[in-house]
């Protein structure tokens, strides 16, 4: 017999978008609206009392903690990005580590063996698969272009009643970048930004859910993987962050840290556009700190899906003239 939403299917009329038939790289997780809705969730149904929180992260981790009025205190890093674990952490408590830039999956698996109560943030680490029994989150618009959507692995066989979100209204700097480019859509790009602030806890999205299914993740991986290596190859010298990869790592982007001010500025001004992660991170320490040293100093160069050999060959290039201009 036929389910009731088949005999209401509408037949004929106009065309929707075409998107690609596909399976989504994680199908089996929660779909979720953002990660820290993710977050939220895993506080609701964990109903830890307290969680320790890196202060080199994004203020919009601060938002479940605020709405659920659960209290946070910060943590340190090293050199190498690891956690500086000098405290307990309590029965009802948990610590939260992101897997930075994704090549940190080796702490990861350190601390899922020593650390109870562990939360991995995979929001750099898309490609990083979960370890079993550890509540995980990812970001799907860090790496793809959607403009929301995130997954969680919980340790928990409870689930929340949530509504399915919807994201239409949220798609038009993805559209407009095709037509007119990412600098003239960047303004819509920060009003989704906005958008998703202070939200309810939804499911993902049809929409992006369907966007998902319909990428190249394999090609996506290969691409970033040779986009890094080139970097490393020519830029490892002078990069001041000199961390291991895991062989599998499929990085976010190319980490380069050079105690200089005016490097960002000026790949900016060559129209090789570089975030700051992240602005808040000044408000939440002092300059004697590394997390301090790394918001201020960090370039973190783009080696996604969009790019070939030949843009990393021009980084390099624009990268090593404006480090000769700005020694002479």
């Amino acid at each position: 017999m036929k389910d009731q939403k088949e005999l209401q299917k509408t037949i004929g009329g106009f065309f929707q978008l075409q998107l690609s038939n596909g399976e989504e790289y994680y199908p089996s997780l929660i779909k979720l609206n953002t990660t820290r809705n993710a977050l939220e969730y895993i506080l609701k149904v964990q109903g830890y009392t307290k969680i320790y929180i890196p202060y080199f992260t994004c203020d919009t981790i601060l938002e479940p903690m605020l709405k659920l009025a659960v209290p946070y205190e910060f943590y340190t890093l090293d050199k190498q990005l690891d956690p500086i674990v000098d405290f307990e952490i309590g029965y009802t408590e948990c610590f939260l580590y992101t897997n930075y830039f994704g090549i940190k999956q080796h702490t990861v698996e350190k601390l899922s063996k020593n650390v109870k109560n562990l939360i991995v943030d995979n929001s750099q680490a898309f490609f990083s698969k979960p370890i079993d029994n550890i509540d995980t989150i990812y970001s799907c618009r860090k790496f793809f272009g959607v403009s929301d959507g995130a997954y969680l692995q919980l340790n928990s066989s409870l689930r929340l009643n949530i509504e399915t979100d919807i994201s239409f209204d949220r798609l038009l700097h993805l559209i407009k970048s095709i037509d007119v480019g990412s600098e003239n859509s960047y303004g819509n790009f920060v009003e989704n930004d906005k958008s998703l602030e202070n939200n309810d806890i939804k499911k993902m999205s049809v929409l992006t859910q369907k966007i998902l299914s319909g990428i190249n993740y394999q090609n996506s991986e290969k691409i970033r993987k040779q986009n890094y290596n080139y970097l490393q190859e020519n830029l490892a010298l002078i990069n001041e962050l000199d961390i291991e990869i895991p062989l599998d790592a499929v990085p976010m982007v190319y980490p380069l840290l050079i105690s200089n001010d005016k490097v960002k500025t000026k790949l900016i001004a060559n129209k090789i556009f570089v975030p700051t992660y992240w602005p808040n991170v000044f408000k939440w320490t002092n300059e004697q700190m590394f997390e301090n040293h790394l918001a201020k100093h960090l370039v973190p160069l783009p080696i996604d899906h969009r790019y070939t050999i030949k843009d990393m060959e021009r980084i390099v290039c624009v990268l090593k003239d404006i480090i000769h201009e700005l020694a002479s």
